[in-house]
């Protein structure tokens, strides 16, 4: 079993993962790929509608280039393929016949559709979290991830003044044990947060785990209020009598005080690959391969696309991933928390604007050929947090990225482990206790791979509130729990 974080698991060759043009890779075969006349018009439907509308100077997710030209690429093989290849899946008949139709695809429309497309989407119609499923998140491991978040989400709002009221927002909150946790942490610390008026917004497409959130989170005594068409689709009451509502589209959820908190989300998000040549920033497509009348392959675009816009000007590495959907989604969460306050947290494996090539699957908690099957595993790529705080434009204060392992161990995981320990007999409960903690905190494992960044208004950092008046003295900031040491008030 491991995390979406490659926790030692193997790589694939890294022909079949993008990370194409090795040393050796004039011994290649490299073929022409004739699009549609008339060029290929490349067009998609945006299937994960979780974006706020793109700021000045973004591209459209969804926008695609006019390629008036012959593709060249090479045709990546790791050179030990079977003979016999798994029968085409429903995806893979689809992407067929749209590649077919207009031409070679971007991996992020790859992404797009193989994850979230509304007939065949990975992430539609299953539930792919847990042992039986394609990957396993932290607080699927332990409870103590989910109740240390909770206790941050306090201490911010404690911090910034105790608000009358604030949201809690999620973005993909895959079967919703994390909201489960955090909610027990508010209800464990009900004294405290006894005159706040709380209420849950859950951003998620996945009708298949937002029916299984709702039995985690609702009182089953109060029936849950459904609405297809609404942009609210789904209503409930939590088991301590907290409001719960549904969301497919952040632009949905209300603007006000709030905290926002994105555990594994950004990574799901489609990105565009780039390739480094001599003649200048080549975006990676997707196309059939000539050879086999069912199988992938990539290919190098001839010309410039419209999303290289993304890639800094001194950008040293020579191979690149970016998200505009990502930068979209930051820009949202950047103006929000700018104008009505609260706070952004992001826990992801990515890194600081220094990896390459990440784009991976997952099948059965085992590494997964991205471009077999689509549509049956779990695709992804690291987060770049470098980008992320691009995005955000200092409309807000960043914070990050720190390792998992750092933010854990400032939350106190080690004195809620004890605790926990303390007050179990079992043998088997203390193990797993023991277990969870080793593969949070473990360097190899999830402690060094997975990081936090957070989102703040800058009168965060500089003292006050959000809501304080200016013409009273600034007190000196709280240090913010997570990134420094808990200092509980």
């Amino acid at each position: 079993m491991v995390s979406r974080a490659r926790v030692n698991g193997p790589q694939l060759p890294s022909a079949r993962r993008g990370d194409a043009f090795p040393a050796g890779a004039c011994a290649l075969p490299e073929v022409d790929a004739v699009p549609p006349p008339g060029g290929a018009r490349l067009r998609g439907k945006s299937g994960m509608r979780l974006v706020a509308k793109a700021g000045a100077g973004l591209l459209r997710p969804g926008a695609r280039a006019v390629i008036p030209c012959l593709w060249r690429g090479r045709c990546f093989s790791s050179g030990n393929e079977p003979v016999q290849h798994p029968p085409a899946t429903p995806m893979l008949r689809h992407l067929l016949y749209k590649i077919k139709s207009t031409g070679p695809i971007t991996v992020a429309e790859y992404m797009r559709e193989a994850l979230s497309n509304p007939a065949k989407g990975y992430y539609v119609y299953r539930d792919m979290l847990g042992e039986k499923g394609d990957f396993i998140t932290s607080p699927e491991i332990s409870q103590i991830f989910g109740e240390l978040l909770g206790i941050w989400f306090i201490s911010e709002w404690m911090a910034t003044g105790k608000t009358a009221a604030f949201q809690l927002v999620e973005l993909g909150p895959g079967r919703g044990t994390l909201a489960g946790d955090i909610l027990r942490v508010f209800s464990q610390l009900g004294s405290v947060l006894k005159n706040c008026d709380i209420s849950i917004h859950l951003v998620e497409v996945s009708q298949k785990l937002s029916e299984i959130q709702a039995v985690t989170l609702t009182e089953e005594q109060v029936p849950l209020e459904r609405s297809a068409g609404s942009s609210v689709y789904m209503k409930g009451v939590s088991k301590s009598g907290i409001p719960i509502s549904w969301y497919r589209d952040l632009r949905d959820v209300p603007k006000g005080y709030s905290f926002y908190l994105a555990h594994e989300f950004f990574d799901v998000l489609p990105v565009h690959k780039f390739q480094k040549t001599p003649q200048g920033w080549r975006e990676v497509f997707i196309d059939i391969d000539p050879q086999v009348s069912d199988k992938l392959r990539f290919v190098l675009a001839p010309c410039a696309t419209p999303a290289e816009v993304f890639i800094q000007h001194d950008e040293t590495r020579d191979h690149v991933e970016v998200c505009p959907d990502a930068g979209v989604i930051i820009q949202e969460l950047s103006e929000r928390i700018a104008l009505t306050g609260g706070a952004a947290l992001i826990a992801d494996y990515g890194h600081d604007g220094t990896k390459t090539d990440t784009f991976r699957g997952f099948c059965g908690h085992k590494l997964h050929d991205v471009l077999i099957a689509p549509g049956t595993a779990d695709l992804t790529a690291d987060v770049d947090f470098s980008y992320l705080r691009r995005m955000a434009q200092e409309k807000v204060a960043c914070l990050g990225p720190i390792k998992q392992q750092t933010f854990l161990k400032n939350m106190g995981i080690d004195v809620r482990l004890k605790v926990l320990l303390d007050k179990s007999n079992e043998p088997s409960l203390r193990q797993q206790l023991l277990q969870g903690y080793d593969m949070l905190m473990n360097p190899k494992k999830m402690g060094e791979r997975f990081n936090f960044f957070a989102l703040l208004p800058h009168q965060r950092l500089h003292g006050g509130s959000h809501q304080s008046n200016s013409r009273q003295s600034k007190p000196s900031p709280t240090p913010v729990a997570g990134f420094g040491e808990l200092v509980w008030q």
